[in-house]
């Protein structure tokens, strides 16, 4: 068993993320933390003492943030095996963009629940980790963006109700609206996205570097334009994060992890590695605030993240950094069975294809920085400065 040398992590899983989600035909509708799971474990990289079955969001915990009616809503629908249209209009439940599927309700209300006792391991002086959260979207009462309960804002109230300061990065590739809009009024909460602009993206409004809050620091975004690459996302990053961590000085920090950042995700926009992905992921571990014994008040969720052989591969390195672990960059047999099991085509005639199944990281070429990247970074230091950040 590879048992990391001291850094106290625990991964949220369980079974119920192998059933099929989402229907056949939706981006969502791929192997994602089973898979993750998998790699995991043929690195023979998680220990029982490390791993908790993720338990479903009781009723008045989902009330924390979603309405009594969404919530009951939902779980009629659940009940009767379908969406009706007058509650399709008002949630937007049973749509194409957040379709229907068995265990309607089951499924992201124990994503959720996870979310929440990712925040209680936290509390007790643990990283918490929840590949199945990271809901970025959702609303109090409706669906959006492929997210049914915003389990990452209930992660949040759940430290938020230890008294603590929470500093909210969002690294997926879509713009954390859905969170950002929950904290606008607690001046205990800062939400910091790095996102593909929403000019080009989805949820095509709203996440301009304008929108950030000036006045009591409630967050900052930052969109990056189409192909930013790691050392433009390293630039912009580092321009930010030691910012607003020192003038925050939060208790806990909330990573948001989704994986669409990195080059071939189908419904990505932007060009990292999964080199760079962990990169940021290695340095908000490094510099989160800390428990007694030096176990950073870290929670972290999942998120975006389309291509499943990406997604599983760059989730296992992420498990690796919390827990401690330094893996080897071969994949094991067994790893390379489980992607090789999964029917993916997509990219198959690429040149990158082969190297997903022979290592969990990326061939990289040297990159260049591009003139808007720095003018992007002028313009944060500039909010910064306004804002009265260091």
């Amino acid at each position: 068993m590879n048992v990391p040398p001291g850094r106290k992590a625990t991964y949220i899983g369980g079974s119920q993320y192998r059933r099929n989600a989402y229907g056949t035909n939706h981006p969502l509708a791929i192997p994602r933390v089973s898979l993750a799971t998998e790699l995991i474990r043929a690195y023979d990289a998680l220990t029982p003492s490390e791993f908790v079955h993720a338990r479903k969001a009781a009723d008045f915990e989902l009330e924390w943030f979603h309405t009594a009616e969404y919530i009951s809503a939902f779980k009629k629908a659940e009940a009767l095996g379908r969406v009706s249209n007058q509650v399709r209009q008002r949630h937007q439940l049973g749509t194409l963009e957040n379709p229907y599927f068995d265990n309607f309700f089951t499924i992201p209300a124990t994503a959720a629940g996870a979310s929440i006792q990712a925040a209680e391991q936290v509390i007790r002086g643990r990283i918490g980790f929840n590949p199945a959260g990271g809901m970025h979207h959702a609303r109090p009462d409706k669906a959006q963006g492929f997210c049914y309960f915003n389990d990452t804002v209930l992660g949040i109230m759940r430290l938020r109700r230890e008294g603590w300061r929470v500093l909210y990065i969002d690294i997926d590739a879509h713009h954390g609206d859905g969170v950002e809009a929950a904290f606008l009024d607690d001046p205990e909460v800062f939400t910091l996205s790095l996102h593909m602009d929403c000019g080009y993206a989805y949820p095509f409004t709203g996440g301009q570097l304008c929108d950030s809050s000036a006045i009591g620091h409630a967050s900052l975004n930052i969109p990056l334009p189409e192909g930013t690459n790691d050392a433009e996302y390293r630039l912009v990053f580092d321009a930010v994060w030691q910012p607003v961590l020192e003038g925050f000085r939060p208790d806990a920090v909330v990573l948001q992890a989704g994986t669409d950042m990195i080059f071939a995700d189908p419904l990505g926009k932007l060009g990292l590695s999964t080199q760079g992905f962990l990169g940021i992921s290695q340095t908000v571990i490094e510099t989160s605030p800390v428990h007694g014994d030096g176990t950073p008040r870290l929670l972290v969720t999942g998120g975006g993240g389309y291509h499943p052989l990406v997604l599983a591969r760059a989730w296992t390195g992420l498990w690796a950094l919390l827990s401690g672990r330094s893996l080897p960059e071969m994949l094991p047999a067994a790893a390379v069975a489980a992607l090789r099991s999964v029917a993916w085509d997509m990219d198959e005639d690429e040149p990158h294809f082969e190297q997903l199944f022979n290592s969990r990281v990326d061939v990289l070429s040297s990159i260049a920085v591009r003139p808007e990247i720095h003018r992007l970074i002028a313009s944060v230091q500039q909010h910064l400065l306004i804002a009265n950040l260091p």
